[in-house]
Formats: structure tokens, sequence, C-alpha cells
């Protein structure tokens, strides 16, 4: 089954803004996997139907703390879910899943790209 983002309405925005500050709250109060490291939440995407919660976060570190992270993160979704369930007034707690942010690596990559090029000199006057 194929879940679409959700429209610009105002109550998936509200329930996904709601999911975020749990999932932010989890994972600095309760999250205890040593595999998680430092995390920054970057967005939240949900579906229409409030079924699906897509977290988009980012990794302090390595690619190896990156891996890690998310084998950890995917671990711990049935507890965000069920602290989902028990902050949250929704019919229907959403199946939380954690999706790498590259976003801000691709920016960096791009500048860093950019500082490298040579700068056409300018003809003389």
């Amino acid at each position: 089954m194929k879940h679409r983002s959700s429209p610009p309405g105002r109550r998936p925005r509200r329930v996904a803004e709601q999911v975020r500050q749990v999932v932010t709250a989890f994972l600095t109060e309760e999250a205890r996997d040593p595999r998680i490291g430092l995390v920054t939440v970057t967005n939240v995407e949900i579906t229409r139907d409030l079924t699906r919660a897509t977290v988009s976060y980012v990794v302090h570190g390595d690619a190896d703390q990156r891996e890690k992270t998310q084998e950890g993160l995917e671990a711990a979704a049935v507890a965000v879910r069920r602290r989902l369930g028990s902050e949250l007034q929704l019919r229907v707690v959403p199946e939380v899943v954690f999706k790498l942010d590259t976003g801000s690596e691709h920016m960096a990559h791009i500048a860093r790209l950019l500082a490298g090029l040579d700068r056409p000199e300018e003809p003389p006057s």
C-alpha cells in the first residue's frame, strides 16, 4: 500500500508538529539504545489519514555512526509509537518510520564544490 504525504491541511500539519515534539522528547529522555547517537529531528511528514509518520533526522557523526543510529532508531520505532499513543489523542496511532535527512549534507557538498572552483581572472583594465 502506497502512502501519500499530507496535503497542506491544518490537521495533518498540527499532528506532524505534535509527533515531532514527542519524538524529540523521546530521543532526549527515554532512548537508551547506545547505537543512537546525537540526532536532530528535522521534519515529520504524515499521511492524509494520519496512519504513517515519516520522521526525517540528521546524525551528527560519521557514516558508521549514521548507520548505527539508523539501526537503533528502527529498533526504537515501536517504543516511539507507544509513547505517541499515550500522549496524543488520536483514533489511530501513526506508524513511525525514520529517514535520514541528506539535505544539509547535500548543501555542504555543493558549497565545497563551489568553493573549490577556480574563479575567472578579471581582465586588465
